[in-house]
């Protein structure tokens, strides 16, 4: 790999629920760039892809029997990065999470937090940037 080239990360998901998934994401600020529903079944994402103003991506889609993502509902894990991840976590358990580690500032530096979506995926919330 060169120098020159880009890396992109996709975090990948499988949901019971698509809809309650989009609306938990919208209330963490995630944004829609792309979903395609079956057309025999409007209620099943086939595929969905909704970015990250931080600069990722999250692709999922409904649990059927073709599913190629993550390997089973509530199987992923995902961090966020941001500059206030106390308004994230708290915006998160407002629109349905459950509290998994409260918020703490971190022995390697940072605060952070994890909670568990509705689906059971958990997500953590930090300032703390690997370098």
């Amino acid at each position: 790999m060169t120098a020159a080239a880009q890396i992109h990360h996709w975090q990948t998901l499988t949901v019971r629920d698509a809809d309650l998934m989009m609306t938990w994401l919208t209330a963490l600020g995630f944004v829609e760039h792309a979903t395609y529903r079956d057309e025999h079944d409007p209620t099943t994402v086939v595929h969905a892809e909704w970015v990250w103003p931080g600069g990722a991506g999250l692709m999922f889609g409904s649990e059927r029997e073709d599913s190629v993502g993550a390997p089973g509902v509530g199987a992923a894990a995902c961090y966020l990065v941001t500059d206030d991840p106390d308004a994230l976590f708290e915006a998160a358990v407002t629109a349905g999470a459950t509290v998994v580690q409260e918020m703490l500032d971190q022995d390697y530096g940072g605060r952070g937090g994890t909670v568990r979506d509705p689906e059971g995926n958990g997500w953590s919330f930090g300032s703390y940037q690997p370098q």
